[in-house]
């Protein structure tokens, strides 16, 4: 069973800056593309950024261009998400993903597998 652990999430004022990471049991370059989702309560879940397998591909959704950038370190099966410039409008339940790819039936980011996920608050 693949685990995935994020961590660095919390409550930061609008504007401020947070860097989640997100750390896998398994050999990360193996699980594919890999990415993170957001779901605000009595919302959809979101899809936020992806990046290949080997990082040099990436994809963010239009309301986090610009502010939020993912990386990932194959040799630290780590993947993070560093959000700078956060809005109100940012808060979340954020989780990572792997094996994410782009679904022509349904016309969205899918996963194979998903971590807990960590809270994040924007305050106003």
């Amino acid at each position: 069973q693949v685990q995935l652990v994020e961590s660095g999430g919390g409550l930061v004022q609008a504007g401020g800056s947070l860097r989640l990471s997100c750390t896998t049991s398994e050999r990360m370059f193996g699980l594919g593309d890999a990415g993170w989702f957001r779901q605000a309560p009595g919302k959809e879940r979101e899809f936020v950024a992806a990046v290949s397998w080997i990082g040099s591909n990436t994809n963010y959704a239009d309301s986090v261009k610009g502010r939020f950038t993912i990386s990932r370190e194959n040799d630290k099966n780590t993947v993070y998400l560093k959000m700078n410039s956060l809005k109100p409008e940012d808060t979340a339940v954020y989780f990572c993903a792997a094996g994410v790819r782009w679904s022509r039936t349904t016309q969205q980011f899918e996963f194979d597998y998903r971590g807990q996920g960590t809270q994040v608050t924007v305050s106003s």
